[in-house]
């Protein structure tokens, strides 16, 4: 017996036919249009557009061994740093003709090696991963079936595969620097866990200010706190206030809102008897009551470039050498810390 065509088949003749062309050409205009000339592709979709043709991707993946599905796996969505990430990779995966699948791991190593093998699975074309843990092994799951991993906020060797981070030691630099320059006495750090690299790497580049400034490191009060939330950054600074502070870096604006609502509790007042800057420059940074000066971090570059990274590798068929970004933190003067 003969196999009868499958839909999708009858589909790709039906608009080769009607566009004037073979379904190779129909074929290639969906997978590989760098094969086809831009006004045959135009004719193509136009077919495609007036028999509103639906084209199977998931049978395409199989013959041919790869996908148009890439995965984004964040520690969490409602911090509005990784949903801003979310939204960037999301536009500029779509733009290329890819489907993101957005996995969230909730701050949990096993809910995130889930999602890993989740997209394993699915032989999805890559991933974007922001790591919870510095060992990221786990990530070889993917690469075992042919997917290609990139680490966002995070870096690795280059030898290991593509990554693109901020500089956050340098953004701790410039926090620290502008505090120092415009207030005289001592300054806390509000920062996060230590088992956190950023928050590590935001005070040393804190420390690294002080020595370049040739300024006492007695001058850098580092107050460290569970979770960097508002709450955390409200209490911290209720228990700072006595300390005769003059200015708070908190590592990132949650922390250094949260700071200035403690320490108006506290009877201080920002900017008048405390500076405050915070880090990342979210959109609550700019509302909060006290307009926040923060560390601006490029988050659309962010996103974009990881998606930019994973398709480069996806797209150069095996003549492919990684690359490690680092994008350029700024200052942002707001009342806070004018």
């Amino acid at each position: 017996m003969v196999a009868k065509p499958r839909a999708d088949e009858l589909g790709l003749a039906a608009v080769a036919k009607l566009a004037g062309v073979s379904t190779a050409t129909v074929s290639n205009t969906l997978n590989r249009p760098q094969m086809v000339t831009p006004t045959t592709q135009a004719r193509v979709h136009a077919a495609i557009e007036e028999l509103q043709f639906v084209p199977n991707r998931s049978a395409s993946a199989l013959r041919n061994g790869t996908g148009h599905l890439i995965g984004l796996i964040v520690p969490e969505i409602v911090n509005p740093f990784y949903s801003a990430i979310a939204k960037a990779a999301g536009d500029a995966a779509r733009e290329s003709g890819y489907v993101m699948a957005l996995c969230v791991s909730d701050d949990d190593p096993d809910v995130e090696l889930e999602h890993i093998k989740m997209l394993a699975e699915q032989r999805a074309a890559g991933a974007i991963v922001v790591p919870l843990a510095a060992d990221v092994s786990r990530l070889a799951r993917l690469r075992l079936v042919g997917a290609h991993p990139v680490l966002v906020d995070r870096e690795w060797p280059v030898d290991d595969g593509c990554s693109v981070a901020i500089d956050d030691e340098r953004g701790g630099y410039l926090a620290l620097e502008h505090l120092v320059r415009t207030t005289e006495g001592l300054i806390a750090i509000i920062n996060g866990p230590t088992d956190i690299p950023q928050c590590v790497e935001r005070e040393k580049g804190a420390r690294a200010a002080l020595d370049a400034l040739d300024i006492p490191q007695s001058r850098l009060l580092s107050f460290e706190v569970p979770e960097m939330t508002i709450e955390q950054g409200t209490a911290a600074a209720e228990a700072l206030a006595s300390r005769g502070i003059v200015g708070v870096f908190g590592t990132n604006d949650q922390l250094a809102v949260g700071a200035i609502r403690g320490l108006g509790q506290a009877g201080l007042s920002v900017p008048g008897d405390v500076a405050v800057v915070g880090y990342g420059d979210l959109a609550l940074a700019a509302e909060s009551l006290t307009p926040l000066t923060t560390i601006r971090q490029p988050k659309d570059v962010l996103g974009r470039a990881a998606v930019e990274l994973l398709l480069n590798e996806i797209e150069a068929a095996g003549d492919h050498r990684h690359e490690a970004r680092l994008l350029e933190p700024s200052l942002v003067l707001r009342s806070s810390a004018p």
